[in-house]
């Protein structure tokens, strides 16, 4: 018994020792926005929407596997594999549609620290520029072996939710039977059903993920011969961020929508609302856990987008390198944070609609980036031996064409056929 225990502590240690890029990107995903998303689909229609978590964990984990391994492999940024390739003014065209999902997504953040903070009493005036300027300082003037380590540690606070939904006392049962089944023609005719369905797939696999995943494997130095860490990396790090959003929409299926309050107007408000029906515990760990990854994707979403667009336009990059030796990387990451946190600051602002708007829009982008990696990995005069083997590519291509056929779908519903 005994050795046996030492077995499995040895290898979640070993496991840990290797968590980096991969843990961190699939996480840091869970952010404010995502939040509000799982918060709505919970409160809207229970434990019904559970079942996007499966086919959302399997297309995560190759996703990212498949960046981890480019990164490895080549060496290269995923925008710079795609400017060698595909050319300029396409990259460009995707770097705009990438820079207003993440501006989107910042400005979310800050609307997330900022209702945190509201939760025990602090105005937004005061935490949103304290947070702009402490998430400034960590990544400019931290050190990147150190900066990854605390990024980890807050990946691991997401733990908060899953202690939450355990508190609120779901029913197990129904939980795991709407996970495993198929939704019904009926439900994904309903335009706010198969929004939110868009939206939980595009707040858990954003675009940005995978240009930030390969720059960071790059920047890490991590090569061919560490592949095998980099790729248990990735998917150790998709397997938990899909559990902690499954527990999230657990958690609020089981309260708000156990009891009928199916319309939230942001994540505080859900906070807020778990005080009288799962407990002050729920209330304290749920609010804790919004403000985590608020701070946390502050921290990574500007720095996703510097990196990618550096890349793409062949300016220097990287957090090794001094503001003096990349001023473009980091005059774009201050210019992000400052303005995102500017907007906050704003009377009058529909900052949950932007937050709802910016998932959603990471899903209609989602295809369009995973149809070029898929394209990118397969192509063996960029990958070698190491490109996609021709069941991989049946697998992945199928997933990546059943998110694209929702997704139209869901845009028809919406705007097209909105009745």
């Amino acid at each position: 018994m005994r050795r046996r225990f030492r077995y499995v502590l040895l290898r979640l240690l070993f496991i840990l020792s290797i968590l980096g890029p991969g843990f961190i990107t699939a996480n840091v995903d869970n952010d404010a926005g995502g939040i509000y998303t799982y918060v709505s689909g919970g409160a809207q229609f229970g434990y019904s929407l559970l079942w996007t978590m499966i086919p959302v964990a399997i297309t995560l984990s190759f996703a990212q596997e498949i960046a981890a391994r480019m990164g490895a492999i080549t060496g290269k940024g995923l925008s710079e594999l795609v400017r060698e390739t595909y050319g300029f003014r396409f990259t460009f065209l995707l770097m705009c549609g990438l820079v207003i999902c993440n501006f989107c997504d910042v400005t979310s953040e800050f609307a997330g620290v900022a209702s945190g903070m509201q939760l025990f009493g602090i105005s937004k005036y005061i935490s949103v520029p304290i947070a702009a300027a402490v998430v400034w300082s960590l990544v400019v003037l931290g050190d990147y072996k150190k900066l990854e380590k605390v990024f980890i540690f807050l990946s691991f606070l997401y733990i908060a939710y899953i202690i939450t939904a355990v508190l609120a006392k779901p029913d197990w049962l129904e939980a795991a039977r709407q996970a495993v089944r198929v939704p019904s023609l009926r439900e994904l005719k309903n335009s706010d059903y198969l929004y939110l369905s868009v939206g939980i797939i595009g707040a858990t696999i954003a675009p940005w993920q995978q240009f930030y995943l390969q720059a960071s494997v790059v920047e890490r130095g991590a090569g061919p011969k560490e592949l095998k860490y980099s790729q248990a990396d990735a998917i150790v790090g998709s397997v938990f961020s899909v559990l902690v959003a499954g527990f999230i929409v657990i958690a609020c299926a089981a309260t708000l929508f156990a009891h009928g309050f199916y319309h939230i107007k942001d994540a505080a408000d859900a906070a807020q609302s778990l005080k009288p029906l799962g407990g002050e515990y729920a209330f304290i760990l749920f609010s804790v856990g919004l403000l985590n990854a608020s701070l946390f994707a502050a921290s990574i979403l500007p720095l996703s987008t510097a990196y990618t667009v550096c890349e793409a336009l062949g300016f220097e990059s990287g957090l090794n390198k001094r503001f003096s030796q990349a001023p473009a990387f980091y005059w774009l990451y201050t210019g992000l944070i400052a303005i995102g946190a500017s907007v906050v600051l704003l009377p009058n602002v529909p900052l949950i609609k932007v937050a709802v708007f910016s998932q959603v829009l990471n899903g209609v982008m989602l295809p369009i980036v995973l149809v070029i990696i898929l394209l990118l990995v397969g192509n063996s005069e960029i990958m070698g031996e190491h490109k996609n083997s021709r069941s991989y590519s049946i697998v992945t291509w199928t997933i990546t064409a059943l998110i694209t056929a929702l997704t139209v779908y869901m845009l028809y519903t919406q705007w097209i056929n909105p009745s």
